[in-house]
């Protein structure tokens, strides 16, 4: 061998080995420390029943109570066929003459009338309707509080989905909980600082109206005491330009964030987000998400700062960043629109297709030795889902997610029943790198070990 390319062989050992920085090393596992970055890409709006209910081992829709399966109306009658499929694109929805009009009153397979890579609607999936869904643990009014109609008992064939391999080759959860009830804006939220967005004076035609029951009476985006709970994006940018009154938009926010955390152990980190750079250059792709873009809401990562330039980056800086061996010790990959699998503007395969590239892009780099991928969704969508979630808090937890762990550390064929909900991501990377909690809930989540043998 010659004598350069035996230092480019001695220089990448040393690098691969080295230890991150002493504040890097845990204080409770020595067999984390293998662990140098941790990729978590963060997919959108399926239940665990929706995309693994078919699972091997996993608790899926052979394990579903038929009281469970069988929808009632909003006065507790059963069904005797799924409401009408409708297509949510139009507005008032129309029905979806893709699917029967007489579906029986169960799970049906969606991909038997759409294939997975063609679109289909977007239920109604928001913070007091996805509670009423719920029903008390019943699980039974899914299709009757929705503007998607029995769409929201459709479930997959995973079988027929790139990730169902990696599902099968190492370990998936059939136990994790999205963090907060209802949609997106509050799950990314609970996914980087365990908390709920406020605003102190809210406009009050966007407050929530509820009866003595704290049943909803009127939605809108504010609890009667001013947190956020539906989709808004922020005052600061990027926003869109379609919104011009301020009074729509949410000030910054002031919460201490994991992203502050690490930072402050000087521990490296980033969220990297598909169409980031052309949203910020004032040119956002028609699918690009706002309200997907939680940093970008705090104060510390306003425009012009140099904690925004430090770590919201583009989906092209992850690339180049795995192509170059030299990723942060934590990584938040968050697709475009287009590719996130969100129902409405989405289609699954695409979404499925482009987390695979990413991973086995990881794979085939030599950050792979050291690496644990977590591939999770941010919430259910509006799809049923059959195991009601454990008591929490006012906030939630919400659906079962899917949620698969890949590493070369993670347990093979493995399926995990330990109870985790979206805190837990947050508590594996404090465990990791003895990071401080953000809150009650990360304190005292499970932190994913239990999928790994190191």
């Amino acid at each position: 061998m010659k004598k350069t390319a035996c230092l480019n062989v001695l220089l990448i050992f040393l690098i691969l080995s080295t230890p991150l920085s002493a504040s890097a090393k845990s204080s409770r596992n020595p067999g984390l420390d293998r662990i140098r970055h941790i990729v978590v890409i963060y997919l959108e709006n399926h239940s665990f029943d929706n995309l693994y209910g078919l699972f091997p081992g996993a608790d899926g829709l052979a394990n579903a109570p038929e009281e469970t399966m069988r929808q009632t109306d909003r006065q507790g009658g059963v069904y005797a066929t799924l409401p009408r499929v409708m297509n949510t694109e139009k507005k008032p929805p129309v029905p979806d003459e893709r699917f029967p009009s007489d579906l029986p009153n169960r799970p049906f397979e969606i991909s038997q009338y759409v294939a997975i890579d063609q679109k289909i609607g977007d239920p109604l999936h928001r913070f007091y309707q996805h509670q009423a869904q719920i029903n008390g643990g019943r699980m039974d009014r899914f299709a009757a509080v929705s503007d998607a109609g029995g769409l929201a008992m459709g479930y997959y064939d995973g079988r027929k989905l790139p990730l169902w391999e990696y599902a099968e080759k190492y370990t998936l959860a059939d136990r994790f909980f999205q963090a907060a009830f209802g949609g997106s804006l509050l799950n990314h939220f609970w996914l980087v600082c365990v908390c709920t967005p406020h605003h102190d004076d809210p406009p009050a035609e966007s407050i929530v109206v509820l009866n003595e029951k704290g049943e909803l009476i009127k939605d809108g985006v504010f609890t009667p005491d001013g947190y956020a709970v539906n989709t808004i994006q922020t005052m600061q940018t990027p926003h869109s330009p379609k919104i011009t009154d301020p009074r729509r938009l949410l000030p910054p926010q002031t919460f201490p964030t994991i992203g502050d955390r690490l930072s402050e152990k000087k521990i490296s980190w980033a969220w990297y987000s598909g169409g980031w750079n052309d949203a910020i250059a004032g040119k956002a792709d028609e699918s690009f998400q706002y309200h997907h873009q939680p940093f970008a809401y705090f104060e510390r990562y306003a425009q012009g700062t140099r904690e925004r330039a430090r770590h919201l980056k583009d989906e092209t800086d992850l690339l180049k960043a795995i192509e170059k061996g030299n990723l942060p010790a934590v990584s938040f990959y968050k697709p475009i629109g287009a590719h996130s699998e969100h129902p409405g503007y989405a289609d699954l395969l695409a979404g499925e297709m482009q987390a695979v590239a990413v991973i086995r892009k990881i794979e085939q780099s030599r950050l792979w030795r050291n690496s644990v991928i977590i591939v999770t969704y941010d919430e259910y969508g509006g799809f049923w889902d059959h195991v009601p979630p454990p008591p929490g808090d006012r906030w939630g937890p919400g659906n079962r997610v899917p949620t698969i762990v890949i590493s070369p550390f993670a347990k093979r064929g493995y399926v995990d029943h330990t109870f985790y909900d979206g805190t837990s991501i947050l508590k594996f990377i404090e465990t990791r790198f003895d990071l401080k909690p953000l809150g009650e809930r990360d304190a005292k989540a499970n932190d994913l070990l239990n999928a790994l043998d190191l």
